[in-house]
C-alpha cells in the first residue's frame, strides 16, 4: 500500500514534510498540497501575480472566514435548540473572534508554519487569518464534511469553551468607546491610509483619545483593523 506522504503523491521533500505538519495539526491527509502552501504565506511574504493579486493567503482566508461562519453557525443552531438568534448571533462572533482564532492557532503550532516577513505587534492578527485560510484549503481540497469534522471534532471539541465565551466580551472597539464614554473621554477611529488596488485595499486604523494619536494597525478589513487598534490601546492602556 502506498504511503500517503511518498513522492508519489509530493514531489519535494518540503511538500511532504508539510503535509506531515498539516496532517498531524488537523488529521486531514493533503491532496493538493499547493492550497496549504498559499494558506500559509502572508502577504508580507509574497509577490504580485497579476494586477495587484499577490500568492497569498488572503483570498483562502476570505473563503475559510465563510465557511468557518457557516459551520459554527450550524453547530450552535444544533447544540442550543431552546437559545433565541441574538444568543446565536452573539456566541458564533466570540467563537470567530479574530483574538480567539489568534489562540487557537497558536494552540494548535499554526503560527511554526505560517511565512511572514511582518514582525511586531502587527502580527497580531497573521495567525488567526491563516487558521481561516487553512479551512479555506480545507474545503477546496476535502470538501465540506471533512472540513466541518475538522473545525468541530478539532477546534470547537479541543479549543473552546462555550460557558466562558458567555461571559467574554471580545467586541475591543465597544469596549474602548464605553471605556470613553465613562471617563468623558471622546474616543474615535481615523481611517489614516488606504492603499492597494480597488478589488484588494489596505486600511490604516488609528485610535484617537482626546485628539491624542494612539495606537493604528492595517488589515485588509475595515472591522478588523478597527477592533485589532481597538485591543492593542486597551493593553497599552492595561485595561484589556
Amino acid at each position: 500500500m502506498l504511503n500517503r506522504f511518498s513522492s508519489t503523491f509530493f514531489r519535494t521533500p518540503a511538500d511532504r514534510t508539510l503535509a506531515k505538519r498539516i496532517y498531524s495539526i488537523t488529521g486531514v491527509k493533503p491532496s493538493n498540497i499547493s492550497l496549504y502552501h498559499l494558506a500559509l504565506r502572508h502577504s508580507s511574504a509574497a509577490v504580485e501575480i497579476k494586477d495587484g493579486v499577490k500568492n497569498s493567503n488572503e483570498r483562502l482566508e476570505f473563503l475559510g472566514d465563510a465557511v468557518l461562519g457557516i459551520i459554527v453557525a450550524e453547530h450552535l443552531f444544533k447544540m442550543y435548540p431552546f437559545k433565541g438568534e441574538g444568543f446565536l448571533t452573539k456566541i458564533r462572533s466570540r467563537i470567530v473572534n479574530r483574538n480567539q482564532l489568534n489562540e487557537i492557532a497558536l494552540k494548535i503550532g499554526l503560527n511554526e508554519l505560517i511565512v511572514s516577513d511582518v514582525k511586531g505587534s502587527r502580527t497580531a492578527s497573521i495567525h488567526g487569518d491563516a487558521l481561516e485560510a487553512l479551512i479555506g484549503a480545507i474545503y477546496l481540497d476535502q470538501g465540506f464534511t471533512e472540513t466541518k469534522t475538522f473545525i468541530v471534532q478539532n477546534l470547537l471539541k479541543y479549543h473552546i469553551n462555550i460557558d466562558e465565551l458567555e461571559q467574554t466580551d471580545t467586541d475591543f472597539k465597544s469596549r474602548l468607546l464605553n471605556w470613553g464614554q465613562q471617563s468623558k473621554k471622546k474616543v474615535s477611529f481615523e481611517l489614516i491610509d488606504e492603499s492597494g488596488p480597488p478589488h484588494n485595499k489596505l486600511f490604516t486604523i488609528q485610535v484617537v483619545i482626546e485628539n491624542e494619536a494612539k495606537l493604528s494597525f492595517q488589515h485588509h478589513s475595515k472591522r478588523r483593523a478597527e477592533q485589532l487598534a481597538a485591543q492593542l490601546t486597551l493593553e497599552e492602556m492595561g485595561i484589556a
